[in-house]
């Protein structure tokens, strides 16, 4: 099957760039494990254990999330996105490459991704906005989420202030497990509808369910053609393929092999598109809160081509050999602004001539990844051609799925971050102690 986008691992073993690589036998061996790891992601989708694996043909749920949609399209000029982490980092990826993340839509809102709780910017938020014609989706799995839970307050103190209290629940909707949990009982007071986060499907996996899906919609999202690219590289896994041919497989291989053999504790996701830039930092909680447990795991950075040549590129050629780097390159060849002749006539730039920007772009990304293997840098590259709700929903499937088949290399549970609660317990206690912060 030809999905939406292609990876390239050449660059990322010995016998291109020398011994920065991967050597083949020791991929083989990660590659034999990996096919254990599919064929175990092959029997959670026929037993129906692992629901992520699901959600891509799912349809029942379109229905609720394109009502919410459609009414908050029509009514409001903006809509704030309430969550942290998962809840947060999908929507406001599918959001960056449906185009509201350089302004507003035809006939989309101006969507808000608040993830934080400094009083600052949620100050600077409400005073901001017309709240009579403002939105708002709060977004937490578990509803006890203590920051989502204060920005909530926050929001409905804003609305009050300009609504009657009986048309909040026009503005608000939650989206959380079917528990009673803090969430559902602060909304529900209010009326509001309330959307099931499905138990089963952790945050940073949520992408594809209605906590990426709703704010996507908002957005102008095709969402059936969203989960369509993500079904794709579901049924790849399930056609029977080797894992050497199944990209997420041999993806994690390749990753978790230059680890343990080449010591490359360092994952660079480098995006040369504007739009994808925000995938960076999807992709970074999905790979370090998934692996980072009992001394395993790599660290995951975003970067962003052109802007980070500029700025980490020095550390990735001269610096530690300790890192893998996957490149995104888009087709821009041809398109943008054209260098007129008085220009490229300059001294020292006639290399402009009948170029435009996006030749720029395109020859800086590849020269990039090329300058890095010639270094014996491990260079990944992912080729997307078009990027849009297809070739994004395939992406971030391939990723989830690398993902826990990295995790199941590696040895450890790939949908849990036990290590993250202590912080919360402590925090907890400063509050109920009095503790002077």
């Amino acid at each position: 099957m030809n999905l939406p986008y292609t990876q390239d691992l050449t660059d990322c073993f010995a016998a291109e760039i020398g011994d920065g690589g991967l050597e083949a036998a020791s991929f083989e061996r990660y590659l034999a494990d990996s096919e254990k790891a599919l064929q175990t992601l092959r029997a959670a989708y026929t037993g129906n254990s692992l629901p992520l694996l699901r959600l891509p043909e799912t349809r029942d749920d379109f229905a609720s999330i394109r009502e919410v949609a459609d009414r908050f399209r029509a009514s409001f000029d903006d809509v704030v996105v309430l969550g942290t982490g998962g809840s947060s980092l999908g929507g406001q990826t599918l959001c960056s490459v449906a185009g509201t993340g350089l302004g507003r839509l035809p006939g989309a809102p101006r969507l808000h991704f608040m993830s934080n709780v400094d009083p600052d910017t949620f100050d600077k938020l409400i005073a901001g906005l017309d709240w009579k014609r403002t939105g708002v989706i709060a977004i937490s799995k578990s509803g006890s989420t203590a920051e989502t839970l204060l920005q909530l307050v926050a929001l409905i103190d804003a609305l009050a202030g300009e609504v009657a209290e009986e048309k909040i629940a026009d503005h608000l909707v939650a989206i959380t497990e079917p528990t009673d949990n803090p969430l559902a009982r602060i909304v529900r007071q209010y009326g509001c509808a309330v959307l099931d986060h499905d138990p089963d499907v952790g945050g940073r996996y949520s992408v594809l369910s209605v906590t990426g899906l709703l704010p996507a919609a908002i957005a102008g999202f095709d969402i059936g053609r969203l989960r369509d690219g993500a079904g794709m590289v579901i049924e790849q896994m399930l056609s029977g393929d080797p894992a050497r041919d199944f990209a997420p497989a041999a993806g994690a291989a390749v990753s978790i092999g230059l680890n343990r053999h080449v010591g490359a504790d360092i994952s660079v996701l480098m995006s040369y598109c504007d739009r994808l830039a925000d995938l960076g930092l999807w992709y970074c909680q999905l790979w370090a809160e998934s692996l980072g447990k009992d001394g395993n795991g790599t660290t995951p950075v975003r970067a962003v081509g052109t802007v980070d040549q500029h700025s980490q590129l020095q550390l990735y050629l001269d610096g530690p050999a300790d890192k893998m780097i996957s490149f995104i390159f888009t087709e821009t060849g041809g398109q943008g602004a054209r260098v007129p002749d008085s220009i490229s006539a300059l001294e020292g730039l006639s290399y402009l001539k009948d170029r435009t920007m996006g030749d720029l772009f395109a020859a800086a990304g590849r020269a990039t990844a090329e300058t890095l293997a010639n270094n014996g840098r491990p260079t990944r590259v992912f080729n997307v051609p078009k990027v849009d709700e297809l070739s994004l929903g395939a992406l971030m499937m391939h990723f989830m799925l690398e993902t826990v088949i990295a995790a199941d290399l590696i040895g450890v549970n790939a949908f849990d971050q036990p290590a993250v609660e202590e912080g919360k317990i402590l925090a907890r206690e400063y509050l109920e102690k009095g503790v002077s912060l």
